[in-house]
């Protein structure tokens, strides 16, 4: 184990034992026996070393995500992928809070930048089946509200009394809001035109503006 490795395994157990409090430098330092200056060099200072052990904690998570199979439902794939993101939360608070509880307007860490971009993958591949009411930027806007506002409210909750048909309710309202049941032979014009908008990056038809053009054009009829 390096030195850079042993830091963040050092602060992430403080953060899983203590919260975000127990991680302050002099307590990191002690823990992984190095100076306070050999943290701020790696890591350049707290809020470098926070987003590190975010990355660190969120690698198995993101990991487990993107082990899931395809399946032939991308709607299905969405649904399962919600309970992922629930579970994990709820499996790991201290984490969870440190990468979510605090929004930053402007900045995320790599941990949950990495986590958005999962969640657009599943997001396209429903557009692309015909399924989406909404743009995929509005759809995954609204999970992800939905998802992190539904875990960290569970987290809030003694474990022994929280009632995760909360989520299973949540998930149901979001995804009844967002998608079609199934994919229709004519669908109207504004899913016809997230479809399509979906299927832009497929195509060389186009030059760079002339796509460019269509998608503000797709965005606004979806809209």
């Amino acid at each position: 184990m390096d030195t850079r490795e042993r830091i963040v395994e050092a602060a992430t157990a403080l953060l899983t034992e203590g919260g975000r409090e127990a991680v302050s430098t002099r307590a990191v330092s002690a823990a992984a026996g190095v100076q306070a200056p050999t943290i701020y060099r790696i890591f350049g200072d707290k809020q470098g070393l926070l987003d590190a052990v975010a990355a660190h904690g969120f690698r198995a998570y993101l990991e487990q995500k993107a082990g899931q199979t395809p399946s032939d439902d991308p709607v299905a794939d969405l649904r399962a992928g919600w309970d992922v993101h629930i579970g994990f939360g709820l499996a790991n608070p201290a984490l969870y809070s440190l990468i979510y509880g605090e929004p930053r307007p402007g900045r995320s860490t790599p941990a949950a930048t990495a986590a958005a971009e999962m969640l657009a993958k599943l997001i396209r591949r429903v557009a692309e089946a015909g399924r989406l009411r909404v743009t995929e930027e509005r759809a995954a806007h609204v999970v992800h509200a939905a998802g992190v506002g539904t875990t960290l409210t569970l987290i809030a909750e003694p474990p022994d009394s929280r009632d995760l048909t909360a989520s299973t309710l949540t998930r149901e309202a979001v995804l009844a809001a967002i998608t079609t049941d199934t994919p229709v032979a004519a669908p109207g014009v504004a899913s016809a035109a997230v479809a399509l908008r979906a299927a832009l990056p497929e195509t060389r038809a186009l030059t760079v503006h002339e796509r460019a053009l269509l998608t503000e054009w797709l965005d606004r009829i979806a809209d």
